[in-house]
């Protein structure tokens, strides 16, 4: 019995790009590189909202001898230009620039949030809401906002973000009354801390995030350990959701020989159930450039979450679909199999999740709920 039920529900070719924040300052043609990774919630009118990151990129990157680069200045987007012979653009997505001691990158887009309204079954768009687009409006967001989670907890909707820029690269967060028009409150976790997702409530009257800090360098473990060195999901506690304090236990590891041995992170909103908290989370394999992207499912203790009471991380729950993207390949701008899930909500017999595919649109799946029994 299948108990996943998939479609593409926003593409980039969705996208109006006349009312797009950048049209009001950027006097250069663009085009939607992806419109994809969307955070989920439900709407008090009981509708879904989809939050889509929309990667709006130059139609025209290399000019002469240099390679464009978008960026929001408070006046409005400028563009940065850096010589040919200093870079390495065998990503799509980015490039690396030289002169540096340090690994230093640019962004061949720039990233923005435009909330998409759907039906209750996640099926159909109701209406997108360009008037309620969030885009960069701090200097460490200069180079895009990104991969929006939301988590309702209470009457509040708190989204997470990645926020880009030279200043730094962190996680800022934003409130809502009613679900659909946001203000940002500022950074919550510092540089290079990406994946910061609330759960969908409190514990014992504090906040609880997934968080996952970066860096360039890893520690081994002793060669009998079961665990993989790398990128990993920690946890932190906030009494106020913007002071974190990071927990001391260690959290969700790659395993060796798993399929997602390369690294881990957070997907979903971490959700209460009967059984624990359920938290959808992304594993990567080794492979090619990007590697590939699974969707892999937890279970934590409802009262002290660092304690995983069931790991599913060896058979998938999502994997990349190419039947979904192969109406629109030709969009496709890396050999990629990449799932990445942004978001759940509960369906009645079934969870509604969303995810971004292949980094180009997003997706929406229905799974019935004994999938996780």
């Amino acid at each position: 019995m299948n108990d996943t039920r998939d479609m593409l529900i926003f593409r980039p070719d969705d996208v109006d790009l006349a009312r797009s924040p950048l049209r009001h300052s950027l006097d250069a043609p663009t085009y939607v590189l992806g419109a994809f990774n969307p955070g989920l919630t439900r709407l008090p009118n009981g509708n879904l909202l989809m939050m889509v990151r929309i990667a709006e990129a130059l139609a025209e990157p290399v000019l002469g001898e240099h390679v464009r680069a978008i960026r929001w200045t408070p006046h409005g987007y400028a563009l940065d230009i850096h010589p040919l012979t200093a870079v390495n653009m065998s990503d799509p997505r980015q490039f690396e620039v030289g002169g540096s001691p340090y690994r230093m990158l640019a962004l061949t887009s720039l990233s923005w949030l435009l909330p998409v309204e759907l039906t209750p079954a996640g099926d159909k768009i109701v209406t997108v809401h360009y008037d309620k687009a969030i885009a960069p409006a701090r200097a460490y967001q200069d180079y895009g906002v990104e991969d929006a989670r939301i988590s309702r907890i209470g009457d509040i909707w708190y989204m997470t973000t990645c926020s880009v820029s030279a200043e730094r690269h962190c996680s800022a967060l934003y409130t809502s009354r009613n679900g659909l028009d946001y203000a940002l409150e500022g950074v919550v976790l510092d540089h290079q801390n990406k994946d910061m997702i609330l759960f969908e409530g409190k514990i014992g009257n504090r906040f609880m995030a997934l968080t996952r800090p970066l860096g360039e360098l890893y520690f081994a473990y002793p060669q009998e350990s079961a665990f993989a060195g790398g990128p990993s999901i920690n946890l932190a506690t906030s009494p106020d959701a913007l002071h974190w304090r990071p927990i001391e236990q260690p959290f969700l590891r790659a395993r060796k020989g798993s399929t997602s041995a390369m690294k881990v992170g957070g997907g979903s909103q971490p959700i209460l159930t009967e059984r624990g908290w359920l938290i959808l989370y992304h594993g990567v394999e080794t492979r090619a450039k990007v590697g590939v992207y699974r969707t892999f499912w937890a279970l934590l203790d409802a009262d002290e979450p660092w304690r995983i009471l069931r790991l599913e991380d060896e058979a998938p729950l999502l994997e990349a679909n190419p039947a979904l993207t192969a109406p629109i390949a030709q969009q496709l701008y890396l050999p990629t199999e990449v799932v990445f899930t942004t978001g759940i909500v509960d369906a009645g017999e079934d969870y509604i999740v969303a995810s971004g595919e292949a980094d180009l649109a997003c997706r929406i799946t229905r799974i019935a709920k004994s999938r996780f029994a």
